[in-house]
């Protein structure tokens, strides 16, 4: 998978989990990295 913001590949847990997390906007799921995560707090619905 690929984050939605960066477009780098997110990794993957050995349970093949990502290492971020899922945000839902307009209905659709979308995938965040851990490192966007921590660089936009406040505005990740702004930047999808």
């Amino acid at each position: 998978m690929k984050c939605d913001i960066c477009k780098e590949e997110v990794e993957e847990t050995f349970l093949h989990k990502i290492k971020g997390s899922y945000v839902k906007v307009d209905g659709k799921q979308k995938v965040v990295c851990s490192n966007c995560q921590k660089k936009h707090k406040n505005e990740i619905k702004g930047k999808l």
